[in-house]
C-alpha cells in the first residue's frame, strides 16, 4: 500500500476491481468523495483510486464504501511483490474464454438469419440453441455488473448492454413460444443494412448475439491494450537489480537479495552486471550504460568519487560502489512513482467526460423508452418500434468517453519514461499547450555546470609544459578550479610528475617546486605578492578573460610569469541545438542567472538567446519573482532549472521542468522531470506533451461526435442492433488504437 502525508491529510492508492466502464469509475468517485473529509479519484484505465482523506478515517473504511458500492478495493502490493504477479495472459484468459465462445456460437446464428438459403425447417430453433449461452454464459460479465448497479439504485453503461440484449433475447422467446416464429418453414428478411425494420422480423436472436459478441471484442481488445499501455511502467519498475554482491568488513563477498540492501553498504559490480542501487564509486573505474534508464546511447566513463544510479549497466571494469540511496528513494522508483502518480490523474477535459458519462445512462434509459413509445404511438408496429429502442440501447454505450483520456495518457508517460521524460500529471500536458516563454536556469541547465579549462594562454612557452608544471601543482589541490586545470593536464598528457614542497596559499592559490622548477599558480594577486609582473600581452589576455565572465589562473615558475589559464563553466554541446529546437516550438526562450552579466551575455551568445531576454545576476531567492513578473505582462511561463534554488521558481511558473541530473527539491517542485540532463529532452518533452494532449483531445472529439451521430440513426430506425454493437465496440478499440500511436514517439 502506498500512504503518503500530506499536510494534516494522508492519500491512498487502491486497487480497484469489478469496475467495467467508465460509469462505474465515476459512481465510486461519486460515493467516496461523499465521505466527510474524503477527495477521491477513481481511473477506470488503470483501475486505481487516488484517496486524500482526514482524521477519523482509516484505510479499511474507504476499502469498505467501495465493497458497498458493488466493487472490490484492496492495498496494491509493494513493488517488491509484483514478481508473484501473475502471467499477464492470465488476467485476460476469462474475458477472452467468454469471446470464443461467443465468436463460436453467435457466427451460425447471425448467418442463418442473414442468409435465407441457410434457414432450413427448424433453423430457428437451432439459433436459440446456439444463441443461448452467449446471452447468458458470454454476457454475464454485463448483467452482472447491471444487477449489482440495480441494487444501489445506479445505472451504467452496462446496464444499456444488459438490457437491450436482454430484451432482444425475450422478445424472440416470446414469438417463438407464444408468437408464429416457431413455425416450422419460418424465414427471417433479416438484412445487414442501415434500412428501417419493416418490422416483419420477430426474432432478434442474431442481435443479442451479436451484440453480445461485439462488445466482448471490444473490452477484450480494451483491456489487452490498457496492458499494453501500461508496460512501460512495468518495464521500468524490472529494470532493477534483483540481487547484489555485498563486500564485508571482513573483506569477503556475500550475495544478498537487494532489497536487503543498506545506506553505506559497499557493494561490487562485475562488468556486464546491473548497478544494484544508486550510489558512489569508491575503488575502480569504468564506463556505464545508462541507456535504458535516461536513454542516453553515450556509456559514461566514471571513477572513484562519481555517482552512479541503480538499474544502469556496467559496461567495463570492476567498480566498488558505496549504496546512498536504496529502495523507494532510489531514482528509479522515483521515476516509477512518478511516472504512475501521472497515469492515475485525470486532465480537466476528462473531468467532463466522467460527468458526461455519470448522467448519460439514465438519459439514454429515458430515450429509449421514449423511441418505443413514439414509433409505436405512430403505428410502425412493435417489432419495428423494438428495435429502434433496442438500437438506441445499445449505440449509446460512451465507452469510449472513459478511455480517452486514461489510455493516451498511459502510453504518453509511458512513452515519456522510455525517453527520460517524466510527465507528472495530466494538468501539465494543458500547461505545455499555452507556454509560450520558456526561461533556462544557466548553471547546470545551459551549461555543465562543472569548471573546465577552455584555452592556455602562454606566448613563447610550450603549451604542453604549461599543463605539466600547473597541471601537477594542482593535481594536489581539491579546489574545483584547481581539478579544472589538473584533469585538462591529465586528458592532454596522461600522466603527471609528483611535486614537492606543495603549499596552497588560501584564497590565492597554489605554491610548490615541480621538476625543479619554483612554480606558482593562481590569482593575479599571488604574483604580486611574490614581486612578479605580467608581460603587457598577458595582461591585455587577462583583462579580456574577466571581460567574457571567465575565470583567469596564472602560472610563473622560476620568477618570470608565464601563462593566463582561462577557465569556465562551459556550455553543454546540446544547448544551442535545444535552443533552436524550442524556438521552433513557438518558445522565446530567456537565460536567468545569478553570474555576473558579462558571463551571462557570454552564454547567451553562444546558444544563440538574444541580449535582450538575458535576466543576470539575480539572487537565488528572486528567481521565483522574475517569473511573477514575466507572468504579470501576461505571458505563459516555462521554467527549467536544477538546483535547490530553482525549486520555487519551477513551482511558480505555469510549466516547471526539472533537469533530472540537479536536486530532489527541483525535480519535486518540477511538473516535467528530465532525467538524462540533456537540454534537448526539453524540447522533446514539450512536443511529447502537446502530442499527448492532442491524442486526447482527438478521442474525446470521436467519441463525443460518435454518440450524437449515432444516436438520431438509432431513435429513427435506420440502425439495427447488430451494426449499433459493431460500431459501440469499434469506437473504444480506435479510441485506444488512436492513443496506442503515442508509442511511436520519437526524441528529435
Amino acid at each position: 500500500m502506498t500512504v503518503r502525508t500530506t499536510g494534516a491529510d494522508a492519500e491512498v492508492e487502491l486497487s480497484v476491481g469489478g469496475m467495467t466502464c467508465a460509469s462505474c469509475a465515476a459512481r465510486i468517485e461519486k460515493k467516496l468523495n461523499r465521505m466527510k473529509g474524503v477527495t477521491a479519484t477513481v481511473n477506470y484505465a488503470t483501475e486505481k483510486a487516488r484517496v486524500s482523506y482526514g482524521a477519523g478515517v482509516t484505510v479499511p473504511d474507504l476499502i469498505a464504501t467501495v465493497e458497498a458500492t458493488g466493487y472490490t478495493a484492496r492495498e496494491p502490493s509493494p513493488p517488491a511483490a509484483d514478481e508473484g504477479r501473475p502471467p499477464e495472459p492470465d488476467a485476460l484468459r476469462p474475458l477472452r474464454d467468454r469471446l470464443i465462445t461467443a465468436i463460436v456460437l453467435s457466427t451460425p446464428v447471425v448467418a442463418m438469419a442473414m442468409v435465407p438459403a441457410l434457414q432450413f425447417e427448424y433453423w430457428q430453433w437451432l439459433s436459440l440453441t446456439l444463441a443461448a449461452p452467449v446471452v447468458t454464459y458470454a454476457a454475464w460479465p454485463f448483467h452482472r455488473a447491471a444487477l449489482t448497479n440495480a441494487r444501489h439504485g445506479a445505472a451504467t453503461m452496462d446496464t444499456l448492454v444488459s438490457v437491450g440484449t436482454t430484451a432482444a433475447f425475450l422478445w424472440s422467446l416470446w414469438a417463438l413460444f407464444l408468437g408464429t416464429a416457431g413455425t416450422p418453414g419460418m424465414t427471417h428478411p433479416f438484412e445487414f443494412t442501415v434500412a428501417r425494420s419493416d418490422g416483419a422480423g420477430n426474432l432478434y436472436l442474431e442481435a443479442a448475439a451479436g451484440v453480445t459478441t461485439f462488445i466482448l471484442a471490444g473490452r477484450y481488445f480494451e483491456a489487452r491494450a490498457k496492458r499494453r499501455a501500461g508496460a512501460a511502467l512495468r518495464a521500468l519498475l524490472e529494470l532493477g537489480a534483483k540481487d547484489v554482491t555485498v563486500l564485508l568488513p571482513d573483506g569477503r563477498e556475500e550475495t544478498r537479495p537487494v532489497t536487503e540492501l543498506s545506506v553505506g553498504d559497499r557493494f561490487l559490480v562485475r562488468p556486464g552486471e546491473k548497478i544494484a542501487t544508486d550510489g558512489t564509486v569508491v575503488e575502480g573505474s569504468s564506463a556505464v550504460d545508462a541507456s535504458m534508464l535516461t536513454g542516453e546511447s553515450v556509456p559514461v566513463e566514471v571513477t572513484a568519487g562519481d555517482p552512479v544510479t541503480g538499474a544502469t549497466v556496467n559496461a567495463g571494469g570492476r567498480l566498488v560502489v558505496r549504496a546512498t540511496r536504496v529502495g523507494a528513494d532510489t531514482q528509479l522508483s522515483r521515476m516509477a512513482r512518478l511516472v504512475e502518480d501521472a497515469q492515475n490523474g485525470k486532465a480537466s477535459a476528462q473531468r467532463l467526460a466522467d460527468r458526461v458519462s455519470a448522467v448519460f445512462v439514465p438519459v439514454v434509459i429515458g430515450l429509449a423508452l421514449a423511441t418505443l413509445g413514439f414509433w409505436i404511438g405512430n403505428g410502425a408496429g412493435a417489432a419495428a418500434a423494438f428495435t429502434a429502442a433496442v438500437a438506441v440501447l445499445i449505440i449509446a454505450c460512451p465507452c469510449a468517453l472513459g478511455l480517452a483520456t486514461p489510455t493516451a495518457l498511459m502510453v504518453g508517460t509511458g512513452r515519456g519514461a522510455q525517453l527520460g521524460i517524466l510527465i507528472k500529471g495530466p494538468e501539465v500536458l494543458e500547461s505545455t499547450r499555452r507556454v509560450d516563454t520558456v526561461v533556462l536556469d544557466k548553471t547546470g541547465t545551459v551549461t555543465t555546470g562543472r569548471m573546465s579549462l577552455v584555452a592556455v594562454h602562454s606566448p613563447g612557452t610550450d603549451e604542453t609544459d604549461v599543463l605539466r608544471l600547473a597541471g601537477a601543482l594542482e593535481h594536489a589541490s581539491e579546489h574545483p578550479i584547481a581539478r579544472a586545470v589538473a584533469d585538462a593536464a591529465l586528458a592532454g598528457l596522461g600522466t603527471l610528475p609528483a611535486p614537492e614542497d606543495f603549499r596552497a596559499v588560501p584564497g590565492l592559490g597554489v605554491q610548490g617546486t615541480v621538476e625543479g622548477h619554483a612554480v606558482l599558480v593562481g590569482r593575479p594577486r599571488l604574483m604580486t605578492d611574490w614581486s612578479l609582473s605580467l608581460p603587457a600581452s598577458l595582461a591585455r589576455t587577462l583583462d579580456a578573460t574577466e571581460a567574457a565572465g571567465h575565470t583567469a589562473v596564472v602560472a610563473a615558475w622560476d620568477g618570470e610569469v608565464r601563462a593566463v589559464l582561462e577557465i569556465a563553466d562551459t556550455v553543454k554541446e546540446t544547448s544551442p541545438e535545444a535552443i533552436r529546437r524550442l524556438r521552433a516550438l513557438g518558445l522565446r526562450p530567456m537565460l536567468l542567472t545569478g553570474d555576473n552579466e558579462a558571463v551571462a551575455r557570454s552564454v547567451a551568445r553562444e546558444v544563440g538567446i538574444a541580449p535582450d531576454d538575458v535576466i543576470a545576476e539575480v539572487l537565488p531567492q528572486d528567481k521565483v519573482d522574475v517569473v511573477k513578473r514575466l507572468q504579470s505582462r501576461g505571458r505563459s511561463v516555462a521554467m527549467v532549472g536544477d538546483g535547490v534554488n530553482d525549486a520555487a521558481a519551477l513551482a511558480q511558473a505555469d510549466l516547471g521542468l526539472a533537469m533530472g541530473t540537479g536536486t530532489d527539491a527541483a525535480i519535486e517542485a518540477g511538473d516535467l522531470t528530465l532525467v538524462r540532463g540533456d537540454l534537448r529532452a526539453a524540447a522533446d518533452a514539450v512536443r511529447l506533451a502537446r502530442r499527448t494532449l492532442g491524442t486526447i483531445r482527438s478521442n474525446l472529439f470521436w467519441a463525443f461526435a460518435y454518440n450524437v451521430a449515432a444516436l438520431p440513426l438509432a431513435a429513427s430506425g435506420l440502425l439495427n442492433p447488430m451494426i449499433a454493437g459493431a460500431a459501440m465496440a469499434f469506437s473504444s478499440v480506435f479510441v485506444v488504437g488512436n492513443s496506442l500511436r503515442l508509442r511511436t514517439f520519437r526524441a528529435a
